[in-house]
């Protein structure tokens, strides 16, 4: 049996569930030093998933206002063996076009926010290769049937948020390896390694990043437009999840 926590937002879970042979579905809170967070616990065959809507509270939470601890906390306390993570991304590249649904293979930090539950004694975390290669390989055996003239692997850049970037920004962050960006990601990342927990990230480009509209480069980013188009390209991210439960 495995226990998989995934972290993701409504549609995914949504869908998810309206998709997957489910014998049983408990909504639970799990209380957490870092605060509570509600959980889907869903049966499916001999697995047992754990859905943590990212966003959660009152309303949509920013994104710099998540609380990634109390998330990630209480993953581990229901006791899941594994993380997956359905992330929505701004695309860089040509050949990454909105519509395109990857896995994240290596993140770029430089928000200068720490991420971490050791604030009193130093912990000190290896993070050179911080997605699990187990998972990544399932990743791309799946996604690579799906889309098979695809560069799946990628790089995110983790902006803070609650902005979008500037044209400029884009550019300089393609210089220094960004493929993708998104505002949350990594911040789980460091946290289940913490808590030597694996995990791993599916990318879901939603957008073009700011400049990068082709025959528009001064198209103005809309939270409603990027969040619509990335919850109509779900169907591979199910094909994922499903993997993980066979």
């Amino acid at each position: 049996m495995m226990r998989l926590g995934l972290i993701g937002g409504t549609a995914m879970t949504s869908l998810a569930t309206s998709e997957l042979e489910v014998t049983r579905s408990d909504e639970i809170v799990v209380e957490t030093k870092y605060g509570s967070v509600p959980l889907l616990c869903v049966k499916s065959g001999d697995n047992e998933l754990f859905f943590v809507e990212r966003h959660h509270g009152e309303g949509t939470t920013p994104p710099h206002s998540i609380n990634h601890h109390a998330n990630i906390m209480a993953l581990a306390n229901a006791g899941v063996e594994s993380i997956l993570a359905i992330c929505s991304v701004g695309t860089i590249p040509q050949d990454f076009p909105p519509g395109s649904v990857g896995y994240a293979h290596q993140y770029i930090d430089f928000t200068g926010i720490e991420s971490t539950f050791s604030n009193d004694d130093a912990k000190f975390t290896s993070m050179t290769e911080p997605f699990d290669a187990g998972m990544n390989e399932k990743l791309k055996a799946v996604l690579s049937k799906l889309q098979p003239d695809l560069k799946l692997s990628r790089t995110y850049w983790l902006a803070h948020g609650p902005h979008f970037e500037t044209k400029a920004e884009i550019d300089a962050i393609e210089k220094l390896g960004g493929e993708v960006v998104g505002m949350t990601m990594p911040r789980e990342c460091k946290l289940a390694a913490e808590l030597n927990l694996p995990y791993a990230a599916i990318i879901v480009s939603s957008n073009w990043a700011a400049g990068r509209e082709p025959g528009d480069s001064s198209k103005d980013l809309n939270h409603e437009e990027v969040s619509s188009t990335a919850e109509s390209k779900l169907g591979p991210v199910i094909e994922c999840i499903k993997a993980f439960t066979q």
